[in-house]
């Protein structure tokens, strides 16, 4: 490793190990690999891999990958292939099904029904050693979806069962809203990762050290919080909530949008729309992925946009309008209004990467690239396996920007109808939004 000056890191594209977001390459095992690089003062090479199985084939040849991060169980039936690391974290083995039928409490309970398993896990090895004390007990291995895959197979009830580990369930749960958890079919597992094998154990020393080092200073936790530790959804806030926050915190900033709004042309309370979805209006909001400040920028896009604090709110105005003005221009110029401002927005959250990956999707499939209603249909496409394969960026939440663009076209529906009144008024009075009696305003189907 030291003399090619690179550690080669064979992962998943998944959500719990390695993608990209609008923030760049993340992932538990993607920040874990990069610190274990760093530490060496060494580069990190990134090669995902499609199955399990090609993953331990692969760290077992000569010229393989140096780790296998890839949110693997330690596996005994695996030890003619592989080395395991110190472990460093556990994880549950859990037997899943769907709110509003029976819940499963037994492996007995579980005897007739369609459960599903990705083919090559620890979780399918469990469950063939279960099979010999309870021979009724039948499911499918899959290596043709990953874990994504497993919960919307289970939401949309198309199968009765999938056994997941449950840092895999928290991180995806909120996006499948029907998925709850039968029992715990073992007791948590370690999770590690895989080696080469042979007897130079150099590399298994210099791993053990640096997860023992992380462990230590805390990083291990900070980082194990940062994924697990929150749902990562996009919560839709009730309109009461909205409401409320509308009268006390649009107040604050209301002339920093309509300032912005003026500068960039834009329609301030679209630029405030977004910073409600963002932060709430909360300037000193920060998220799991460190982004802050009421239009959530992070680091880099800071800098590109010449904000030097982000929890300035003016700056953060600012420095967001700029950013969806330069996302926009980077669209196609035959993609017409008001789509190219959705599209800017949906890109402003996922990335212009997977918004055009997800454009080129919505053509091959015969529909228009250039239209929201066909491009939203096939955003969250990009986080099934069969579609994310096939795309230059890969997985990712392709649900989020969906969601977002759609939360933000409401709020700003509500914003344009409750300061309807405004435009009629005097300039110098509208210079600061009032709006005694919204609670009562907003339409009751909201």
């Amino acid at each position: 490793m030291r003399d090619q000056g690179v550690v080669r890191m064979a992962t998943r594209n998944t959500p719990t190990t390695f993608y990209q977001d609008r923030h760049g390459n993340t992932g538990l095992e993607y920040e874990l690999s990069k610190r274990f690089a760093d530490s060496l003062q060494l580069d990190l090479e990134v090669e995902t891999i499609d199955t399990l199985d090609e993953l331990f084939e692969q760290m077992s040849e000569p010229t393989g990958p140096h780790i296998g991060a890839a949110g693997i169980t330690v596996n005994p039936q695996r030890s003619d292939q592989v080395r395991f690391s110190t472990p460093y974290m556990d994880v549950t083995p859990q037997v899943v099904y769907r709110h509003g039928e029976s819940q499963p409490r037994t492996l007995e309970d579980l005897y007739g029904k369609r459960i599903m398993v990705l083919k090559g896990s620890t979780l399918a090895d469990q469950l063939r050693d279960l099979q010999t004390e309870h021979p009724d007990l039948v499911f499918e291995e899959s290596d043709r979806v990953e874990v994504v895959d497993l919960l919307r197979l289970v939401n949309d009830n198309e199968i009765d069962h999938a056994v997941v580990y449950s840092n895999e369930l928290v991180v995806n749960q909120a996006f499948y809203p029907a998925v709850r958890v039968g029992f715990d079919l073992s007791e948590p597992q370690p999770m590690a990762w895989a080696l080469p094998p042979g007897e130079d154990d150099s590399l298994q020393q210099a791993v053990d050290v640096f997860f023992a080092g992380i462990r230590a200073d805390g990083t291990l936790d900070q980082l194990v919080e940062r994924f697990y530790g929150h749902a990562d959804v996009l919560d839709y806030v009730g309109a009461r909530w909205f409401a409320q926050h509308t009268l006390q915190r649009l107040p604050r900033y209301e002339t920093l949008f309509r300032q912005a709004g003026d500068q960039y042309g834009l329609d301030w309370r679209l630029l405030a729309a977004m910073g409600y979805q963002e932060s709430l209006w909360d300037p000193d909001a920060v998220s799991f992925t460190g982004v802050r400040g009421i239009m959530m920028l992070t680091l880099p896009t800071a800098k590109f946009v010449g904000v030097t604090n982000r929890i300035d709110p003016k700056q953060s105005i600012f420095g967001g309008a700029r950013y969806l003005i330069w996302v926009r221009d980077q669209l196609p110029e035959d993609i017409p209004e008001p789509d190219r401002t959705w599209f800017a927005m949906a890109a402003y959250n996922v990335g212009i990467g997977h918004l055009d990956d997800a454009r080129n999707l919505t053509r091959s499939n015969g529909r228009d690239p250039n239209r929201w209603v066909d491009v939203k249909d096939h955003l969250p496409l990009l986080s099934k396996k069969e579609w994310y394969t096939k795309t230059r960026y890969g997985y990712a939440r392709g649900a989020e920007p969906v969601h977002y663009v759609q939360n933000i076209r409401r709020y700003h529906e509500i914003l344009q109808w409750v300061t309807q009144p405004q435009a009629e008024m005097a300039q110098a009075d509208a210079e600061q939004y009032h709006a005694p009696g919204i609670l009562d305003q907003l339409p009751q189907n909201f």
